[in-house]
């Protein structure tokens, strides 16, 4: 019997993971899967260029290959689509492989003004709400809402940002996010705006919902959203699309990334790891979760 420690994304797909190749699963945490980090994400696939590198790549591949997959079938939430990212990039002959696994990568001329360079993709757009019910009703047990308070052997640790207490990584800290929804004028692009500044311009269209983004804050442990960075949000992302200038706010939350300087798939004394994915935990979701359930099977 494994238990996996964690509802959110990562969790949720490594119990799948080892369910389906044979084992028995169960899981623990603190909160269901529609109350968890995962549960406020944007959400799509894209490049993940966190350390170690060879390895994200090889997990941000498979997870292309399953998200692919999912948006071929009704009820999961996946869907496959037209993304528009701007920002300064090497040449085309010359872009990392990350950058290079994206479906029908090809530069874009039709750039919103002041931004001088980007490219047209298709990339996985995930519906987070009805994909934490998919995988839940995939995995076909029920989730246990209990409190861990220690590690032992048998237990696969995907408890995000909770690994910082439960296995003692203080390399592992928030990254906060914030996010304003509002209703969907018709909008189906994405965009995504690169930059190393801590506020971008992303916006993500869902049916129904534009979910309006992004800003990063490190160390920050509020949960409350701030009323000026949701205006600094929306007037970015209106300045960029003139339709969602009508649109209507639907809601505002905060979510913390669970941020770490490497992302941590290995096993420790019997315990299997799977956290520290930062803001690309659905982007590494599913060959992370592979990984880790093939760790857990070898013991």
């Amino acid at each position: 019997m494994w238990t996996v420690v964690g509802a959110g994304v990562s969790g949720l797909t490594t119990a799948i993971c080892l369910a389906e190749a044979g084992a028995e699963v169960r899981v623990w945490a603190a909160a269901p899967p529609e109350e968890t980090t995962s549960a406020l994400a944007g959400a799509m696939w894209g490049p993940s260029f966190q350390p170690p590198m060879d390895r994200t790549l090889a997990w941000t591949e498979q997870s292309l290959r399953e998200f692919t997959e999912l948006a071929t079938q009704p009820g999961t939430g996946v869907r496959m689509a037209q993304t528009l990212t701007v920002g300064q990039f090497p040449p085309a002959d010359r872009l990392p492989p990350q950058a290079a696994l994206i479906p029908g990568l090809r530069p874009a001329t039709d750039l919103p003004e002041g931004y001088p360079a980007g490219f047209h993709g298709t990339m996985p757009v995930i519906d987070m709400p009805v994909y934490l019910r998919y995988l839940t009703s995939r995995l076909g047990i029920e989730i246990e809402i209990r409190e861990v308070t220690a590690l032992e052997p048998g237990m696969i640790n995907c408890s995000g940002l909770g690994a910082r207490e439960l296995a003692g990584d203080d390399s592992v800290r928030p990254m906060l996010g914030q996010l304003v929804a509002v209703t969907n004028p018709g909008l189906e692009e994405v965009f995504l705006e690169l930059t190393t500044e801590p506020e971008s311009t992303i916006y993500v269209p869902h049916p129904g919902r534009v979910l309006c983004g992004g800003i990063a804050i490190a160390d920050r442990w509020e949960l409350t959203p701030d009323p000026d960075v949701s205006e600094r949000i929306l007037e970015r992302c209106r300045r960029v699309q003139p339709l969602l200038r009508e649109a209507e706010v639907i809601a505002e939350w905060v979510g913390l990334r669970p941020d770490r300087p490497s992302v941590r798939v290995e096993s420790e004394d019997g315990v299997v790891h799977n956290y520290g994915h930062g803001g690309h935990g659905v982007s590494l979701s599913w060959g992370c979760a592979r990984e880790t359930a093939a760790l857990a099977l070898r013991q």
